[in-house]
Parts: C-alpha cells; structure tokens; sequence
C-alpha cells in the first residue's frame, strides 16, 4: 500500500492525464453523469414520496371515504333510482363481516355539500362555518392537532349528548376578541348554545376541511338537525397489512346486501379510496428510483469503460516509458498497480463530482418547490445508497483497469525499448 501514498505514483498519474486532458474530461463527464442522473432521479422520486406523505398526514394512509347514492338497477321489488341512506346500525355490521377494517368513523356534515352551512353567533358576531358530528374514533384515522388547553370530542359527550363544540382556528379569530382565551366560552349554533372545549388546528391535505370548521359530538348534532340514525358517510382505516382495495370491494358489497341493492349494481354507492391512490403513488415513485438505478448503473458502466478505453490507449503510448521503468527493475505488481490506482483515481473523482453535482440540483429544486401548492418536499437520497453507488464505481473501475494494467504488465522491457 505504500505506493498509494508515494509522490511520485501521483506524479506519473498526473502526468499521464495531463497529456490527454480534453479526452480524460469527457471520460469523467460521461462516468460523473450517471451517478448524476441516479441522484437526481431517486432524489426527486423521494421527494414526491415525501410531498404526498406530509399532504396526507393528517390522514390514516389506508383510509377510505363511503357513502350512498341512488340504485341503477331494479332489484328485490325496488324500482331503479331508488335513494339509498346510510344508517347508524351498518356501522356494527360492517365492523363484524369485514376483518380488514381497523377503525370506521360514521359522519354528518351540513354545510359541505350543497346545503347551508349553519349560523354561528357570539355576541354581536356571526358567521356561517360548516357543521360536523363526529365520534371520538373519527381522530384515529384523521388526526386532529388541538391548541394546548382544549381536547376533541369524547365518548362521555357522545353518552351525554353535551353541547360541546371544537371550534377552527379562524373561527376563533373571527368570533373572539384578540387574546381572549375560547375554551371554556360559549357559542350559538343554529340557535342552541354550545361550550367550545377545543380549538383545531388546520392541517391540510385532509379531504374537504377547511380552518374554520367546527365538530359536535354525532348524538348532539342527531338531536339537533333531526337526523336520526342517519349517516352521511363512513370513514373507514383498514389494517396495515390489509389489502384496501378488497376491503373496499367487501364493504360496498356488505353495504348492498344490508340496503337490498342488487350485487351487480356500480352505482349504489360512491367510495374514494385513498390507501388505493397512496399505493399507486408509491408504486410510481419506486419504479423511478428503480429506473434511476438501471439507468445510473448503465451509464457509469459505460464511463467506466471509456476510461478503461483511455488507459489502453495510455499504455500504447507510454510503451517505451513502462519499458525503461521495467529495465530499471520496476516489478510487474508495480506497474499493474499504478494504472489501476489511475483508473480507480479517475472514477473516484467522476464520482465525487457527479455526487456532489446532483445534490446541488436536488437542494435547488427544493428551494423552487418551497411554498408551491405541490406535493412535493425535500428531495434526497439517503448517504448508504450513495456511498453504496459510489463504492459500486470504485469496484468496476478497479476491474476495468485490470485490462490496461495486464497490457501494461504484458510489455516486455527490450520489445518497449525498440517502440519509436
């Protein structure tokens, strides 16, 4: 190894790419382009990764959102058309026929599809803010961040029926002087007074929320819409390791056999399954990063061979030279050894160079990316897959340089000697 660390090994390596200084550039150009374009591919796929994870963080990732429509189909005795309502019982059902399902959150809303939204007053304040009721299961599949001092809805306001409310973040500044503190006060909705016991803190990417909405327990808005055991749709999170898309297929089909809907009938109930979108997006995002490893690996292959390719045609002409230094007592191991410390030198730097080249153009999208309405942040590739690629440029450059190094070895003194 003392060789790697003597000046005059450098000397002679610095000298022979000197000679040949536009040609060694662009060998290192074409070895430093494909690490290059590994980073910057895997870079931006772990970046959209990223953008839909914080877009969707709020929200369990295998969720899922049902609701009824209208029968398209005649079926059992019912004409076609007929309108389909969710009740509160299906709930249980589901919960008992389907395994796959890990929590389901039954749901009302006025105000998000169409209707009025409901009148909220506080002393000579008003405003119009959409409605929810919800149970306290709802929070485990979409997270709810509550201001310190204040909670969500609980199981002991669903028993009780309390007229609590968790108000948003802009309704707080709308209906509330500036500083006053809201838990603890007292709002009107549609007419009955409410006690605010929380303020939510909007996060987005959870579906059709906005900042300023407001959540009551679903007994309380049951009483106080007159809505029965009436459901507007279900939220539903499946297990982790469950296949979401047929457990949506399983409770659409559970869902028809409870309302009398015919089997076949599409158009019964409407879904939208986010755990189906998520897994698709991940699906594109590690098919980028494996195309990106093909193509990074395909390219540095092909540097790689361009500079085994110089070394060659650097040994052609240095015939006479590894001849003298032969005759002079230099041992074949030394000679092997310089040209393939010269290769694995070029393709080192080659490398280092396209790293570095590719993090800069990933810290600059970034930058662009930052405030876009977009889902996509921080894009990076983790450092062992980096010093993974670029131990892989170092291993074929060594056994690429093995070529060059053997014709070099292969030079006997007196036929070097007699090269003009």
């Amino acid at each position: 190894m003392k060789f790697i660390f003597d000046s005059n090994t450098w000397q002679e390596i610095f000298g022979s790419i000197s000679k040949n200084k536009t040609r060694t550039i662009i060998t290192i150009i074409g070895v430093l382009w494909g690490i290059f374009i590994y980073i910057g591919l895997s870079g931006a796929a772990k970046g959209l990764d990223n953008g839909f994870e914080r877009q969707f963080e709020s929200v369990a990732m295998n969720s899922m959102f049902v609701w009824a429509q209208s029968t398209s189909v005649p079926y059992d005795g019912f004409k076609t058309g007929r309108q389909l309502q969710l009740k509160l019982g299906d709930v249980e059902v589901l919960k008992n026929r389907i395994p796959e399902i890990n929590y389901i959150a039954p749901r009302n809303a006025k105000g998000v599809f169409g209707d009025a939204p409901g009148l909220i007053v506080r002393g000579q304040k008003s405003g119009n803010y959409a409605v929810y009721g919800d149970f306290p299961v709802f929070t485990k599949i979409a997270t709810k961040k509550i201001y310190d001092g204040g909670r969500f809805i609980n199981d002991e306001d669903i028993e009780q029926t309390r007229k609590v409310c968790v108000i948003g973040e802009r309704t707080e500044k709308e209906l509330f002087e500036k500083g006053e503190n809201p838990i603890g006060g007292y709002i009107r909705i549609d007419d009955i007074f409410f006690q605010v016991v929380g303020v939510h803190k909007f996060t987005p990417g959870g579906g059709f929320e906005t900042d300023s909405d407001i959540f009551i327990p679903f007994t309380t808005y049951r009483k106080l819409y007159n809505t029965a055991d009436n459901v507007g749709w279900l939220t539903i999170a499946a297990y982790d390791d469950a296949d979401v898309i047929k457990a949506e297929q399983n409770v659409k089909a559970t869902l028809k056999n409870i309302h009398r809907v015919d089997p076949e009938d599409e158009r019964a109930f409407g879904s939208f399954n986010l755990g189906e979108i998520f897994n698709k997006i991940m699906g594109f995002s590690k098919g980028m990063t494996f195309l990106s490893l093909i193509v990074g690996i395909a390219t540095i292959l092909a540097g790689v061979i361009g500079i085994g390719n110089i070394l060659l045609i650097s040994v052609k002409e240095r015939t006479k030279e590894l001849g003298v230094r032969r005759a002079l007592g230099a041992t074949p191991a030394e000679v092997r050894n310089q040209i393939i410390l010269e290769s694995v030198f070029l393709t080192l730097l080659a490398g280092i160079i396209g790293i570095i080249l590719g993090a800069l153009v990933l810290s600059a999208i970034n930058g662009f990316t930052q405030g876009v309405d977009f889902p996509y942040t921080n894009p990076t590739v983790p450092i062992p897959l980096v010093l993974g690629a670029l131990a892989i440029m170092v291993v074929l450059g060594t056994l690429i340089g093995l070529i060059p190094a053997q014709r070099a070895v292969s030079i006997k003194p007196i036929d070097a000697l007699r090269e003009e």
